[in-house]
């Protein structure tokens, strides 16, 4: 599975003081949507020894959302490298396809017993390749 998507709903909890999606909520969808590309992609056998941490989040905002807005979360893996993957996470308006974010989120592989950076195998990197 090369990049996923899903579709949502900007909801009251969403928001913050001006009325505006909260940064945090942000971050919380990056992660998320993250972590569901992962669990939809990789079968539970390459799952159980490794687990992801991040190391960077960089979010470019470039527009505002509000509640009811329709948002469509895109993802996917831009590179890979040793035991660092970098995954982009874009949000765009459903209505019109304008760009609301876009990050780069830096995710380091590790041995889940460990919790040492490992390599991360050729199987999943071709999973993920474009």
């Amino acid at each position: 599975m090369r990049s996923y998507q899903k579709t949502m709903t900007v909801g009251e909890d969403d928001l913050d003081e001006l009325n505006h999606v909260n940064n945090v909520r942000y971050v919380q969808w990056i992660q998320d949507i993250s972590k569901e590309h992962w669990q939809v992609a990789v079968s539970e056998e390459v799952k159980k020894d490794i687990v992801w941490v991040v190391m960077t989040h960089h979010i470019e905002y470039k527009a505002a959302a509000k509640l009811g807005d329709e948002i469509v979360i895109k993802t996917y893996i831009n590179k890979s490298k040793g035991a660092i993957s970098e995954r982009i996470v874009e949000m765009y308006f459903e209505q019109s396809d304008q760009l609301l974010i876009r990050s780069s989120t830096k995710w380091c592989l590790l041995n889940k017993e460990s919790q040492r950076p490992i390599r991360i195998p050729k199987q999943v990197i071709d999973m993920f390749s474009k």
